[in-house]
């Protein structure tokens, strides 16, 4: 099978297609004929050196990505769930070595969902890691309920456009920041307020806040811990990890913490009813085929994507 496998951490000249074996699936594993492949900003980071390298350096061949949608083509002997032929999709395998950049890729059956059938597969992986996080975010730590006052850091991008859709389902009054030339797309996500945060000081125009979603970090969560109330929430998820938010929030009176995504069937099975719903939608801004992951992973570097960057399999 054809992979990209990454030969250093480095450029994007660094992500090389090879001629690979098939993977051969575990017992509590399916073998996926991939479809399409969606990238993320901690890929770019783990190609440069950064993000998830530390934890892979030593793996050879080193096949990055974690965001799939495909079809089954072989079962293990202990899974249930699935059969050959259905179309599925999830996160596999994060934080870990999920050799996602691949025609094939065995992936653990707890990983993954069912594809719903309304939704293309590049919508359907672009909704895998940045749509688990938004959900673990909102639901699974920060607990969002009806009437909460939330605010969506980035509100167009990846993590960003489905956090605004998770938050105005569950009942919250959402504010989103972004450059003006995407506001009308934030508050078609439907965002009540929009903050443009090249021309706005956050602080003159956003206040006590229940819960702050930053997917930027650095002086952004300083930013963010001024517009939050005393017991409010500020979540910080730049894949560069700040631990620096949990001492700074403390020290206001909020709750302030970071956590790294994980891998998630049963979130999965979540995100897939709300998709299937019309509840969430994936923008998938830009789409290239398997041989241009090298440009993907330069419009990603860009930070101006809108919604996802997906790459495409034909085989």
């Amino acid at each position: 099978m054809k992979a990209v496998v990454l030969k250093a951490f480095g450029g994007v000249e660094e992500l090389v297609m090879e001629e690979l074996p098939m993977p051969t699936i575990a017992a509590d594993e399916v073998l996926i004929q991939v479809k399409a492949i969606s990238i993320n900003p901690v890929d770019v980071k783990t190609r440069a050196g950064k993000g998830m390298a530390g934890r892979l350096k030593e793996i050879k061949p080193l096949i990055i990505g974690w965001d799939i949608s495909g079809v089954v083509t072989a079962i293990g002997s202990s899974v249930i769930a699935f059969k050959k032929g259905d179309a599925v999709f999830g996160m596999v395998n994060f934080p870990g070595h999920g050799k996602a950049y691949a025609e094939y890729v065995a992936a653990p059956a707890a990983h993954l969902a069912l594809k719903p059938s309304n939704i293309s597969h590049e919508e359907a992986a672009a909704a895998t890691l940045a749509a688990l996080t938004a959900w673990q975010a909102l639901v699974t730590h920060a607990n969002i309920q009806a009437g909460s006052h939330v605010l969506i850091h980035a509100a167009s991008g990846g993590v960003g456009h489905y956090a605004v859709q998770l938050a105005k389902h569950l009942g919250a009054h959402v504010t989103g920041t972004s450059s003006g030339s995407n506001k009308a797309f934030v508050l078609s996500l439907g965002a009540n307020e929009h903050i443009d945060y090249k021309r706005e000081v956050l602080e003159d125009v956003a206040h006590h806040m229940d819960f702050v979603l930053d997917t930027i970090g650095g002086e952004s969560i300083d930013h963010s811990l001024n517009v939050t109330k005393q017991g409010g929430t500020v979540i910080s998820i730049p894949s560069g990890l700040n631990e620096t938010v949990v001492e700074k929030a403390k020290a206001k009176g909020i709750n302030g913490y970071f956590f790294l995504v994980q891998s998630n069937g049963e979130d999965m099975q979540h995100i897939a009813a709300l998709l299937e719903k019309g509840i969430l939608k994936s923008t998938v801004s830009k789409i290239f085929g398997f041989d241009q992951i090298g440009e993907a992973h330069l419009a990603v570097e860009s930070g101006r994507t809108v919604g996802k960057v997906v790459v495409t399999q034909t085989h």
